[in-house]
């Protein structure tokens, strides 16, 4: 008979999902004491982390109705959980480990188990403690809630070679069937290329149908042109009512916010097809925070939402041609057409018949895209950007943001579509220095 593996939990898995203490049914599930400590130390924070810290203690407390959680109690999907009291101290880990570390003495525990013969995983999404785990010996993995690596993540965008034929046929019906066992999701863009110069065409694939639909070139938008095949397929994605909800990922100057932008003011004030257009972002310093900021809501929100007001004053100095840029957006602000205002207070809200952008994405969890995407009503397009490799959040990756975990949930319905943008247009040197570092 098998021994189970023990799985040692450390705080900062179970402040970013409460739920893997459900996750390894297989096995016995161990919480040492600093982690529960830990966990009373953030519970009071309005925040996620606060909100994921109450969850825990929650779940611990049901728990311990079922017996004790020092012997250990069976849990619902199978497999054990106990909270496991400093049997081993982290005087006793060999090398130059600082016991009064919470790390170290959660690496302790994991440490002292494997020493009295128990196979044991240590679980945590700290680099540094998973370098010291390894140097130990100790078996160590980083929570990843089964999600596949970004760098195979969904891109929502092809390139396929074709026959000359297969063009023309698409050219003449506006619609093409390719061999039914390429796995494409809806509305995912392809591009169709054969050995000819200049052969080639943008395409969409209609799930309904079950063929490519030709998408044709629209007009510029508040004097802003596509540069590139992926640009011209987001921008459809930008300004189809049909498809509620877009996400754009990439590095910097791919022009995700500005397509947005630029996408939400032509529905808005040239086809009339929403009432306002909201933009928000979530508010994580890059750096040294500079602490408080002075004023009303709005002055204190200024430096966050600055590179927001950066594009829109691009925008409008194209249209207009004349330098009235800042004007031109304070001007919709003013009659209520443009709103900028932080996430921190959508909980409980509605937002209905708007264009809603939510920028630099990829900071969010999990749990506060779905707190975003839940407020969306009726008529409301919601749009979503941002970098996954660009993170400032500290209990997020590139692979378990909120951003790449609604990609993947979404990508096969209907009414969402994505696109990974790969081609700088910033500038010369923008694109080179996203490459290089």
């Amino acid at each position: 008979m098998s021994v189970p593996t023990v799985h040692v939990l450390d705080t900062n898995v179970l402040l970013y999902a409460p739920e893997s203490l459900y996750a390894f049914p297989d096995s016995e599930v161990v919480v040492p004491i600093v982690v529960v400590e830990e966990i009373d130390r953030f519970k009071g924070e309005l925040s996620e982390t606060g909100h994921n810290a109450r969850k825990v203690a929650e779940t611990l407390d049901a728990l311990r109705e079922s017996g004790s959680l020092a012997d250990g109690v069976a849990l619902p999907q199978g497999g054990r959980l106990r909270v496991e009291f400093q049997r081993h101290l982290p005087e006793a880990l060999p090398g130059p480990l600082d016991p009064k570390r919470s790390s170290n003495r959660v690496l302790a525990v994991a440490w002292g188990l494997q020493q009295s013969g128990e196979q044991v995983v240590l679980v945590t999404q700290d680099t540094n403690l998973r370098i010291r785990a390894s140097a130990l010996g100790v078996p160590v993995i980083r929570y990843a809630n089964g999600r596949d690596n970004f760098a195979e993540a969904y891109a929502g965008f092809r390139i396929i070679s074709v026959e000359r034929a297969q063009l023309q046929e698409l050219e003449r019906t506006g619609g093409l069937r390719l061999e039914p066992d390429l796995p494409l999701q809806p509305n995912e863009g392809v591009l169709l290329h054969s050995d000819q110069p200049d052969a080639e065409a943008l395409t969409l694939y209609e799930a309904s149908s079950g063929q490519l639909r030709k998408l044709e070139d629209g007009p510029a938008l508040w004097g802003m042109e596509a540069r590139n095949p992926e640009q011209r397929f987001a921008l459809h994605l930008l300004i189809d009512p049909a498809i509620a909800i877009v996400t754009l990922s990439g590095k910097a100057g791919t022009g995700k916010t500005l397509l947005a932008l630029a996408s939400g003011l032509h529905s808005m004030l040239m086809e009339q097809r929403y009432s306002r257009m909201l933009v928000s972002r979530p508010i994580f310093p890059m750096g040294r925070d500079l602490g408080y900021l002075p004023g009303e809501v709005q002055d204190k929100l200024a430096p966050w939402m600055q590179p927001i007001f950066d594009n829109l004053e691009l925008l409008i100095h194209q249209r207009s041609n004349h330098r009235k840029g800042r004007q031109g957006y304070q001007e919709l602000i003013d009659q209520g057409l443009l709103i900028i205002e932080p996430l921190t207070y959508i909980r409980g809200r509605s937002i209905p018949n708007q264009y809603m952008i939510v920028d630099e994405a990829q900071n969010l969890t999990p749990h506060e895209m779905k707190t975003i995407v839940t407020r969306v009503g009726e008529g409301t397009k919601i749009i979503l950007t941002g970098d996954p490799h660009q993170i400032d959040n500290p209990y997020v990756n590139s692979a378990s943001n909120g951003l790449s975990t609604l990609v993947e949930r979404f990508k096969s319905h209907p009414i969402a579509g994505h696109v990974t943008l790969r081609q700088g247009e910033r500038s010369e040197l923008a694109e080179l220095a996203a490459n290089l570092f």
